[in-house]
């Protein structure tokens, strides 16, 4: 490196710090960043992003699952741009030819009969909506949930959150009862087998429903849990729940904030790998649909959607701009089959990161499916989880040009979830700069341990 571009990295080192300063002097103490030195994104394309310091990474995690397609997708841009030149705003007091087809392809895809759909502004905001329907319908405000489980930052829907790291208040306007299932490999149902475990889980839904108070209104549930690590119970749960709930006229909510749009490879929704007992009754969605709009929305039943009688509208939900942008993101999505492709790559990454996981000592388990995995990781040559371990190694993987999420209960969980148009060879380079990054977090550990 000569003088001139040490100086230069060095200047750009120091803005950095500068942005970080000025954010912890304005923002709130709890708004999470990652990384010791946090990192500002200034732009991207395909599945890789550069920082404000010039460097670039392969986008192993699209701003938490958002970035379905892949950064800079010009179908995507010129779309957003085309109606950026004529409107932006009306909000829902007016007809929209973009809200009304977007909600006509969304309302087909989601498998739920004689569907509605409304547009929100974001996952947090559609479980939201999504509760309040289901608690009018059925004219009671306990719902069920899943232990470990996360859907917003909201009032309304921290209370149905089941990880504590992730829920501030037991304040809530719900009454929420939650029950086993959410994830598979912990807990006192880990030793069962698969059967074992959904007999075992709806016994203790029955169990739960016993000590109810009267109506419950219905069950919200991640068909894999994201915040929580992506874990989930076996194949066929969700159904056998359902089978319960039907015989007590509970509604079943399927939150596809994360799972939804083809990330599993296997389905288009999370929901279908446990579709033997039908569709649910209502299905939130956001995240992926927008590429980074704020985009969201709540699919139903008819009678379901059109239970409130008080006047309602949404100022944002719906907006011109964002359904043009998701119009052209879907359609891209279902032209090139990119559920095909998460199910392809996703594979081949799955394979690569249990040979990685093979020879770690630090790494308990691989989970997931398609484009939606999660690495979990343990103290050297235990069973302990370590967030020590996820924090080192999303640190290493960014150092040697990946980035990663991270999650789980005890923050000890690797989230892998980069845009479904993810290539073999970047599928690749990821594993090995993730090898790497475990690699190195291992020796650090160890190190630590022999001090």
């Amino acid at each position: 490196m000569t003088d001139t571009d040490a100086a230069t990295a060095t200047a750009t080192e120091t803005a950095h710090a500068a942005l970080h300063a000025r954010h912890r002097a304005v923002l709130p103490d709890w708004l999470a960043t990652y990384y010791a030195r946090p990192i500002e994104l200034t732009h991207g394309a395909g599945r890789h992003v550069w920082d404000a310091e010039g460097r670039r990474y392969l986008d192993f995690f699209g701003g938490i699952l958002t970035t379905m397609t892949a950064h800079a997708l010009p179908e995507v841009t010129a779309a957003i741009t085309e109606q950026a030149g004529k409107i932006l705003h009306s909000s829902t007091l007016y007809l929209s030819s973009q809200a009304v087809e977007l909600a006509e392809r969304i309302a087909r895809l989601s498998g739920i009969p004689d569907a509605r759909v409304f547009f929100t502004t974001s996952g947090t905001e559609a479980n939201d909506t999504a509760l309040l329907l289901a608690t009018v319908h059925r004219g009671s405000n306990q719902v069920l949930a899943l232990r470990n489980s996360y859907h917003g930052r909201s009032f309304t829907s921290v209370g149905i959150t089941g990880n504590s790291s992730w829920s501030p208040t037991s304040l809530s306007p719900l009454q929420t009862l939650y029950v086993h299932g959410g994830v598979r490999t912990r807990g006192p149902f880990a030793h069962l087998s698969d059967a074992e475990f959904t007999a075992a889980c709806v016994a203790d839904l029955e169990d739960v429903l016993g000590q109810a108070n009267g109506t419950v209104a219905a069950l919200i549930a991640e068909p894999i849990q994201g915040v929580g690590g992506f874990t989930s119970g076996p194949d066929g749960l969700l159904a056998a729940f359902k089978e319960v709930l039907d015989r007590h006229g509970i509604l079943w909510i399927t939150d596809e904030v994360q799972t939804g749009w083809g990330r599993t490879g296997e389905h288009f929704w999370g929901w279908q790998a446990h579709g033997q007992a039908g569709p649910p009754d209502i299905l939130t969605f956001a995240k992926g649909v927008g590429n980074g709009m704020s985009m969201g929305g709540v699919v139903a039943r008819a009678d379901v959607m059109n239970c409130l009688t008080a006047n309602s509208i949404s100022t944002f939900g719906g907006s011109p701009i964002t359904t043009a942008g998701a119009l052209a993101n879907l359609g891209y999505l279902v032209d090139h089959d990119l559920q095909g492709n998460a199910r392809r790559v996703g594979g081949l990454l799955r394979a690569r990161l249990d040979a990685v996981a093979a020879g770690s000592g630090i790494v308990r388990e691989v989970r997931g499916r398609g484009l939606m995995l999660g690495v979990e990781l343990v103290e050297p040559g235990g069973d302990v989880p370590s967030a020590t371990a996820a924090s080192l190694v999303l640190e290493a993987a960014r150092e040697h040009g990946l980035l990663i999420g991270k999650g789980g209960r005890a923050g000890n969980a690797l989230r892998i979830a980069p845009p479904l148009s993810l290539t073999v060879a970047e599928a690749e380079e990821g594993a090995d700069a993730l090898a790497s990054a475990l690699k190195q977090a291992e020796a650090t550990m160890e190190g630590a341990t022999t001090a």
